[in-house]
């Protein structure tokens, strides 16, 4: 523990980064802890000027580097790997290979519609060949949500939504679906619940957020704009925030007070929604019968109207 706080106190220049990296390391989660504190523009701010433009084409292109060895992206670089070494340490890792992790993270973090196409590894060329490995795609993102999702989250959740005044859900862009589905949802919960999906409604919104209310901001890889700074805004009033995103690399990481993760990987252009969909169902799920009671007298109003009403087609 001491060789990695000396390591990165040589690293590290401002006092307050210092500080919160030793906090990391200290709470023996270094990778999550380091992640959630400053983004990767931000570490690199941390280095020399001469190492910073060293390091700068991995912060511009992160895929062309997260598979090479500390030997071959010093070559790469056209420095030595011991001060590769010394700059992912000034970068706040305490290794090369936690470094590598973050890379992987931080390319699904800025891939394009172009670079999600181009990595299909299908050896079937064929139409169907790319289907399949697009739904087996979305089976393991499926299976990795089961996996990592702690129920019990789910419920402490639930109850801050039955308990809050307001309910503000933030999205934009294609996540805006999501946040459409779970406002209808919700709202047939009898939830207090507001949806924001665009720039404007969402700066309206969050102006009068504050203590005793909920955010859910709902944004992917590098994060909409609009989202991340009104979720800034709103915990900042004192909003109890909680993000649902892909990567801790994510800016909803840092801001929100807690996340839960969906992978949106696909092997085709845009991003897949299937793990994000099925985690905003089990929250509806972990709602519903969390005061079950409440749930079956709204859904008696509802049934008569559900089964006869003017919205169905006859029969």
């Amino acid at each position: 523990m001491l060789r990695q706080t000396d390591a990165i106190q040589a690293a590290v220049d401002s006092e307050a980064n210092l500080g919160n990296l030793r906090a990391a390391v200290a709470k023996k989660n270094s990778r999550k802890a380091l992640e959630t504190q400053a983004s990767f523009a931000e570490r690199v701010a941390w280095l020399s000027a001469k190492r910073q433009e060293i390091v700068r084409p991995i912060l511009e292109h992160p895929r062309d580097y997260v598979l090479l060895s500390v030997r071959a992206i010093a070559k790469r670089l056209e420095t030595d790997p011991a001060t590769m070494v010394r700059i992912v340490r000034g970068l706040g890792f305490l290794s090369y290979r936690e470094f590598q992790r973050y890379l992987h993270d931080l390319s699904i973090a800025y891939a394009t519609s172009l670079d999600t196409m181009r990595t299909s590894a299908v050896r079937d060329s064929s139409i169907p060949g790319y289907i399949r490995e697009a739904l087996d795609r979305d089976l393991k993102n499926l299976q990795g949500l089961k996996n990592s999702l702690d129920s019990r989250r789910l419920i402490a959740i639930a109850r801050r939504l039955y308990s809050a005044k307001r309910i503000l859900v933030l999205a934009g862009d294609l996540a805006a679906t999501l946040a459409s589905f779970l406002e209808y949802e919700a709202s047939i919960l009898g939830l207090p619940i507001v949806c924001g999906t665009s720039a404007g409604r969402i700066s309206h919104l969050v102006r009068t957020t504050g203590k005793g209310e909920l955010v859910l901001a709902i944004s992917f890889r590098r994060g909409l704009r609009q989202t991340v700074e009104g979720v800034q805004q709103a915990r900042e009033q004192g909003a109890y925030c909680i993000g649902i995103t892909d990567t801790y690399v994510s800016p909803l990481a840092r801001f929100c007070n807690e996340v839960f993760l969906a992978s949106v990987e696909t092997t085709s252009f845009g991003a897949s929604y299937v793990a994000p969909m099925a985690l905003i169902n089990a929250l509806l799920v972990a709602c519903a019968n969390y005061k079950r009671s409440r749930t079956l007298t709204l859904l008696k109003l509802a049934d008569e109207e559900q089964r006869k009403g003017y919205r169905w087609f006859p029969a």
